[in-house]
C-alpha cells in the first residue's frame, strides 16, 4: 500500500496559525484586550506599508519572540489545543476577515513596558495596553 501526502491548498489557514503563534508569544494571551491590540497592530502594519502578513510576522526586529535567544521564543511552539492559543486564533481570524476594529489607535510599533528600545526614546507612545506600549 502506498501513501500519498496531501497538501492543503488553503494557505489562509497556515497564515492564521503563524500570526496567532506570534501574537501568543508576544502577549502570552494574558488578556483578550491585549491579543486584540496586537492583532490590530499587525493589520495596521499591513495596511500602512502594503507588506504581506507573512513578511510582517517574520520580522525579528519587530517581534522579539522570533529570536531564538528570546525567553518568549518557546511560546511559538504552543500546543494548538491550548485555550489561550485558541483565543488568539479566533481574534486573528476576525482580523484576517476585516472584522476586528483597531484597538491600538493605528499603532505600527510596540515594545514590552519593562524594556526600552532605542527607537522608542524619540517617540511618545499612543497606547499602553496591559504591559505593552504601542507607537505610530
Amino acid at each position: 500500500m502506498q501513501l500519498t501526502l496531501i497538501n492543503n491548498p488553503d494557505k489562509s489557514r497556515a497564515i492564521l496559525y503563524q500570526i496567532a503563534r506570534v501574537v501568543y508569544a508576544e502577549t502570552h494571551a494574558s488578556t483578550l484586550r491585549l491579543v486584540e491590540a496586537m492583532a490590530s497592530m499587525i493589520a495596521n502594519i499591513a495596511h500602512v506599508t502594503g507588506r504581506d502578513y507573512s513578511d510582517i510576522i517574520s520580522d525579528s526586529e519587530l517581534f522579539n519572540s522570533l529570536d531564538s535567544k528570546s525567553e518568549n521564543n518557546k511560546l511559538l511552539f504552543v500546543n494548538a489545543s491550548d485555550n489561550k492559543f485558541q483565543m488568539c486564533l479566533r481574534v486573528v481570524s476576525r482580523m484576517l476577515h476585516g472584522a476586528l476594529p483597531d484597538s491600538c489607535n493605528g499603532a505600527t510599533r510596540f515594545h514590552h513596558a519593562d524594556k526600552m528600545p532605542a527607537w522608542s526614546t524619540s517617540r511618545g507612545y499612543i497606547a499602553d495596553i496591559d504591559g505593552l506600549l504601542f507607537y505610530l
